[in-house]
C-alpha cells in the first residue's frame, strides 16, 4: 500500500500505476443488501430462480452502482492518504461499463494517477479506475474517479 503524506508525494505518482486492491467477492447477500439500501430490486439482481430461467447470464448480477460504490473501500487498500483535514469523493468522469459482474465473482480495483492540481490549497486528483473481474479479460468498468483532498 502506498502512503501519501502531502501534495508533493502525491504528485510523484503522476502518470504512474498506483497499484491494485485485494480481490473482493460480491456474493448474493451483498447484492440483496444493496438492493434494499437503494430500493432497486430488479429481478436480474435479486431473483436467483428467474435469473437462472430467463436471464442472459443464468445467474444474478451485481448492480452497476454496487460495483461503483466499492471504489472508496478498494481505493483505501491501494493508497493511505494521510495528514488530511477532509477528503471528498468529487465525481466520476468518462465511465463505461464493460461487462456485468456475476454473483460470486471477485473484483479488484486498479488505479493510475492521471492528473493532480493544487487549487489554492485543495488538491484535485483524477484516478483512472479499472475494476477487473477475476478470470475475465474485460473489466467491469473503466472511469476517472475525482477526489478532492484538503491536506493539513
Amino acid at each position: 500500500m502506498l502512503v501519501i503524506n502531502n501534495f508533493e508525494e502525491y504528485k510523484s505518482y503522476l502518470g504512474k500505476e498506483m497499484g491494485s486492491s485485494n480481490w473482493h467477492k460480491i456474493d448474493q447477500t451483498q447484492i440483496d443488501r444493496f438492493a434494499d439500501a437503494t430500493l432497486d430490486h430488479q429481478w436480474i439482481h435479486v431473483d436467483k430462480e428467474r435469473a437462472e430461467k430467463e436471464g442472459p447470464f443464468k445467474v444474478t448480477i451485481a448492480h452497476g452502482y454496487l460495483t461503483l460504490s466499492l471504489i472508496p473501500y478498494l481505493w483505501k487498500q491501494i493508497a493511505d492518504v494521510r495528514n488530511l483535514k477532509m477528503e471528498i469523493n468529487y465525481g466520476i468522469e468518462n465511465l463505461k461499463f464493460g461487462q456485468p459482474v456475476l454473483v460470486d465473482s471477485e473484483v479488484q480495483l486498479k488505479a493510475k494517477l492521471k492528473s493532480i492540481i493544487d487549487l489554492r490549497g485543495t488538491t484535485k486528483v483524477v484516478i483512472e479506475a479499472i475494476l477487473n473481474i477475476k478470470d475475465q479479460a474485460k473489466p467491469a468498468y473503466v472511469g476517472d474517479v475525482v477526489f478532492l483532498y484538503h491536506f493539513q
